[in-house]
């Protein structure tokens, strides 16, 4: 029989009263994708564009009565992870995810704010390996949350390029989008995507602006993707035109230079 419900998705991250990233930035992209959002609040933050000044983490048996809430009436066709701050947090996710078995768990691994704020605690680096890794359909780690991740430098082709083996023969992940940006060079801005079997690259011009929620949006987006039906190396080449365009299409907030994601104008503009 089949289900008549959409398929939705899930973000399990951190709030954003700044409204720039975390689930404020993941509500918008599943939205703007034509998306039914729904979200699992790991922490809480009191951010600006210009840093971070606190985080609250809510109760841990808080956290999984929302999880089994969403998973108990909602068909969640993906689901997206971002900041889980503690061992604690990453053991409730861990735990959700293998009782409810959603189809595909896109892992954003957050570890630093854009404004260098910590947003993991130290001993929580071997659960999110551990425990969250090899549940993940796909990890979105940049450059230094890839070096952290894997105990070692990610520089130079080489490095690179087996730095996205250790994702998934080493760590269990199916699948990695090695986030580029951190990269050297004035040339185009590349993603490498790995599945064990195809390697793929995503290009675009690199934009000489400072931007805070990118992370999010682009894990959220290949979520939405997923939802709709997309294959994964479809679902991440789509992700990274949308956040290049939405950061095309940026604009400032608050006080600092620090740019904000357009999703609903990125949105338009696939659809023109």
């Amino acid at each position: 029989m089949n289900d008549p419900r959409p398929a939705c998705a899930l973000t399990i991250a951190g709030s954003d009263s700044g409204g720039g990233a975390g689930i404020q930035a993941d509500l918008r992209t599943f939205a703007a994708h034509g998306v039914h959002g729904l979200c699992a609040i790991a922490a809480l933050t009191a951010q600006h564009t210009r840093g971070v000044t606190a985080v609250q983490v809510p109760p841990v048996a808080f956290l999984r009565a929302q999880l089994d809430a969403c998973f108990d009436d909602f068909r969640i066709g993906a689901v997206k992870i971002g900041m889980l701050a503690s061992v604690e947090v990453i053991a409730c996710v861990a735990e959700a995810l293998e009782a409810h078995r959603p189809p595909h768990v896109v892992l954003d691994p957050v570890m630093v704010a854009t404004s260098g704020a910590k947003l993991l605690q130290d001993d929580a680096l071997h659960a999110l390996r551990t425990r969250l890794l090899p549940l993940a359909s796909i990890v979105t780690p940049n450059i230094p949350e890839a070096e952290l991740l894997l105990a070692h430098p990610v520089v130079g082709a080489a490095r690179v390029e087996s730095a996205l083996a250790e994702f998934t023969d080493d760590l269990g992940a199916r699948a990695v989008l090695l986030k580029g940006g951190h990269l050297p060079g004035d040339g185009p801005m590349l993603d490498r995507y790995w599945d064990g079997e195809t390697v793929a690259m995503f290009g675009h011009d690199r934009l000489a602006l400072e931007a805070h929620g990118t992370g999010c949006t682009l894990a959220s987006a290949i979520a939405a993707n997923l939802c709709l039906g997309m294959p994964m190396q479809q679902a991440c080449a789509a992700a990274t035109d949308y956040v290049h365009r939405a950061l095309r299409m940026g604009y400032r907030p608050g006080r600092s230079a620090l740019v904000v994601l357009d999703h609903f104008g990125a949105a338009s503009l696939r659809t023109a």
